[in-house]
């Protein structure tokens, strides 16, 4: 089958997070936005014609999660991630970043340091602080237009005390794929010093075809990793569901997965959602064809768009993503400051990307595009961005 992802859909005035938001957030209603990690793609049918039938009942009263569901997520992570995961460790959660959230405060001291690799995802910054921890910085190595880990200044933290880390992996905003070697590496370290790991594993399904790469869970290393790690997951980043508000950790170990649930429960978390548990079972069952289109499709606006910002404007350097469908755009060679790049993205160009310092005092002077949208729309982007930059 194929789809139409070259297809422009008109989301203005359905309440989008992504395209309603231009004047408040932007000066301008009409800024083109590839910036919030949604796609404008609509989602695979399967997931459509599940959630047409459960609004069909017209009745949206209380829901619960029957087998299926668990099984079709152990099921996807056995055949697209070589990783066995047991139903019962399985805890559904409204958000990643609840997850997040849920994890500082549980598995970390007040006033303690949780350990982040920057720049990275910046809702990892506001758990930690509104937790009342403290955020122990590991700055990420930029070496040959790629990230790696700083695997001393990790080592200084742990001997320093820090218990707790939070891993991006997919690293977003940066794109790598973690090699096993180096989770392995990681996870060498946590065990020595025991660290407990909290994996956000979202952009998981989302490494792209041309380079080869895999994604490999963190807790499949071993069952000793496994023992100290909380995975956050979703389906949603995968096929475009975040609207509905649904993820799950797994946790293999019995008694953090039981602290984890008591506290969900506490605060009222643990009740089904009416429409996300079809959605989710129906995308893990039939959505892989349509994933594997897409991210085909994606991986072509990355080159595109790689390829035309070096003609256009080759004062900034893409870094070229394993996986995710962002695009991370050193722009310093631009020699300007925060408030300079969005005075040029979004009064200049009239385009709103992702800048960077939000992402940790490293991103400064850089951008953060998304591409998961159709090409005409990245093509509008670049044109109106690369314009505005050369008529300084």
């Amino acid at each position: 089958m194929t789809y139409d992802f070259d297809r422009r859909i008109d989301r203005r005035h359905t309440r989008s997070y992504k395209w309603d938001q231009g004047g408040k957030l932007f000066g301008d209603e009409n800024v083109l936005p590839l910036w919030v990690a949604d796609m404008d793609f609509l989602s695979p049918p399967a997931v459509r014609e599940a959630l047409e039938k459960r609004a069909a009942l017209g009745m949206y009263g209380y829901a619960i999660r029957e087998d299926g569901y668990f099984e079709a997520i152990a099921d996807w992570f056995r055949d697209r991630h070589d990783w066995a995961i047991d139903t019962q460790w399985i805890t559904d959660v409204p958000s990643v970043v609840t997850s997040l959230s849920l994890a500082v405060e549980l598995f970390s001291e007040p006033g303690g340091e949780v350990v982040l690799q920057s720049p990275v995802y910046y809702p990892f910054y506001e758990v930690i602080r509104s937790n009342g921890r403290k955020v122990a910085k590991n700055t990420l190595l930029l070496r040959d237009g790629r990230f790696e880990m700083d695997y001393d200044g990790l080592e200084r933290l742990f001997q320093g005390g820090a218990k707790l880390m939070l891993l991006c992996s997919p690293h977003n905003p940066g794109g790598r794929v973690w090699e096993r070697e180096e989770l392995l590496r990681l996870g060498e370290l946590c065990l020595r010093y025991g660290v407990t790991v909290v994996s956000d594993e979202i952009h998981c399904d989302l490494v792209l075809p041309g380079l080869g790469r895999k994604h490999v869970p963190f807790a499949s290393l071993s069952p000793e990793l496994a023992d100290m790690t909380i995975t956050c997951l979703a389906a949603t980043k995968t096929f475009n569901l975040p609207g509905l508000h649904t993820s799950f950790t797994v946790v293999s170990n019995a008694s953090m997965r039981r602290k984890l649930q008591q506290r969900i429960q506490m605060l009222s978390l643990h009740m089904a959602q009416h429409f996300a548990q079809d959605a989710v079972e129906a995308a893990y069952r039939h959505g892989a064809p349509w994933l594997d289109e897409m991210l085909r499709y994606v991986e072509g606006n990355i080159e595109y768009a790689i390829a035309y910002l070096a003609e256009h404007l080759p004062e900034v350097k893409p870094l070229r993503p394993e996986g995710t469908y962002l695009l991370w755009v050193d722009c310093r060679g631009l020699g300007l400051d925060v408030n300079g790049l969005k005075e040029l993205m979004f009064r200049k160009a009239k385009v709103a990307f992702n800048e960077g310092s939000v992402f940790g005092t490293e991103g400064e002077g850089w951008l953060r595009i998304n591409l998961a949208c159709p090409r005409s729309i990245v093509e509008e982007a670049l044109e109106s961005f690369c314009r505005a930059a050369n008529a300084r």
